[in-house]
C-alpha cells in the first residue's frame, strides 16, 4: 500500500570574448534546458507509474488507458546584459540594461498506453512572459512536444525499475530568431530537438530513490536573416544538451509526502554564422534544487506543489509549480 501511495505523490519530484548576442543566446538556451519539457514530464510520469503499480509486471499505463494532467509553472530570471559597441574598428564592452523575466506556463499533458510497456505522450504549453525591466510582455503557445516511454524489462519487486524515453520538441512557439530581440520576447526555442535517455527508480520503504540521464540533439536553423548587434545573422547551430537528475521522496503518511531533487543541464557551444564570419558562444551549465509536497485531496486525486532555486548564473532564480490530474468524463477507458 505504501508503494502505491508513493507514486502519486511524486508527480513533480523530477521536475539545461565573443559578441554579446552569442553569449546571451547560449545562456537563454541553458536556462530553457531546465524548463518543463517532454523529458521532464517523462521522468515524472515514469516514477508515478512505477510506484502506483508495484504489483504489475509493467509499470507504465496499461494498453488503452488514458490520462490528462494539468500543470502551472512560474520562473523568474534576473540578469544584467553586457552590450558591445563597435567604433573605428575597436570593440568596447559597456554595462547594458537590466532585465527581470517572469514566465508563467500552463501545460496540458495527455498520456496514452499503446502497449502495457509503451506509453505515448503529447504536451501543449501556453506561455505568458513579462520583462519588467524593459516593460515587455508576450502571450503565445510554447513549443509542443511528444514523447514515448518504453519499459524493456518487467518490474521485479526489490530491484530497480528502468524506463527508456525519447522526445521530440517542435518549434511551435515564437522563435527568438524571428523577433526583434530589443522590442519583443520569445516563447519557444526556435529549433527542433530530439532527445533520449534513461529513468531509474528504486523503492526502499518509506523512501523512493530516483534518477535520470539524457542527451538532446538540437537541430540547425538556416536562413535566419536577423540583425544582431549590427551584424546579419544567417545560421544558428545550437549546441547539444546533456542532462542529469537525482533525488528521493519520503512518505510522511498515507496522504502527505515530501521529495527533493537535483537537476543539471549542460549546453555545448552554439555556432553563429553571420554575413561577415562566424563565432561560437560559450558553453553554459544550469543547475537547480527542487522541493515538492504531495497531498492527497481525495482517493483518486493527488495535488503536487514544488519550489526550486537556481545554483548557477545560467539557471532561473526562482521556480514554482503545481500539477494535478484532470478527470474528464469519458476520457478513461472502461
Amino acid at each position: 500500500m505504501m508503494q502505491r501511495f508513493l507514486a502519486g505523490m511524486l508527480a513533480v519530484a523530477c521536475l539545461g570574448s565573443l559578441p554579446v548576442q552569442a553569449d546571451e543566446t547560449s545562456t537563454d538556451k541553458a536556462r530553457d534546458a531546465l524548463a518543463k519539457k517532454a523529458d521532464d514530464a517523462d521522468t515524472e510520469k515514469a516514477l508515478e507509474e512505477v510506484f502506483q503499480a508495484a504489483e504489475k509486471s509493467y509499470t507504465l499505463l496499461k494498453k488503452g488507458e488514458r490520462t490528462l494532467t494539468f500543470a502551472a509553472d512560474y520562473s523568474l530570471v534576473r540578469d544584467t546584459l553586457i552590450e558591445t559597441v563597435r567604433q573605428n574598428g575597436n570593440v568596447y564592452s559597456v554595462v547594458g540594461r537590466s532585465e527581470a523575466q517572469h514566465t508563467f506556463t500552463n501545460s496540458f499533458t495527455f498520456d496514452y498506453g499503446v502497449w502495457d510497456n509503451l506509453t505515448f505522450s503529447v504536451r501543449l504549453p501556453l506561455v505568458a512572459k513579462y520583462d519588467t525591466g524593459r516593460d515587455l510582455n508576450r502571450y503565445s503557445i510554447g513549443d509542443v512536444s511528444t514523447s514515448a516511454r518504453w519499459q524493456p524489462w518487467e518490474a521485479v519487486r526489490g530491484k530497480p525499475v528502468y524506463t527508456l524515453y525519447g522526445t521530440l520538441s517542435l518549434p511551435t512557439g515564437d522563435s527568438p530568431y524571428d523577433i526583434n530581440p530589443d522590442n519583443d520576447l520569445s516563447t519557444g526555442s526556435g529549433f527542433y530537438s530530439l532527445g533520449f535517455g534513461l529513468n531509474a527508480s528504486y523503492i526502499i520503504d518509506p523512501v523512493v530513490l530516483f534518477g535520470s540521464a539524457g542527451y538532446t540533439y538540437n537541430m540547425k536553423i538556416s536562413d535566419v536573416d536577423q540583425v544582431r548587434s549590427g551584424r546579419l545573422l544567417n545560421d544558428v547551430d545550437p549546441g547539444d544538451t546533456l542532462s542529469f537528475s537525482a533525488g528521493f521522496a519520503y512518505s510522511l503518511s498515507y496522504d502527505v509526502s515530501l521529495s527533493a531533487s537535483y537537476q543539471m543541464s549542460h549546453s555545448l557551444k552554439t555556432k553563429y554564422t553571420f554575413a561577415d564570419g562566424s563565432v561560437e558562444g560559450a558553453e553554459a551549465t544550469s543547475a537547480i534544487m527542487n522541493f515538492a509536497l504531495g497531498v492527497r485531496t481525495d482517493p483518486d486525486t493527488i495535488v503536487n506543489v514544488n519550489a526550486g532555486f537556481g545554483m548557477t548564473e545560467d539557471s532561473p532564480d526562482v521556480l514554482l509549480g503545481i500539477s494535478m490530474p484532470i478527470d474528464i468524463k469519458g476520457l478513461k477507458s472502461e
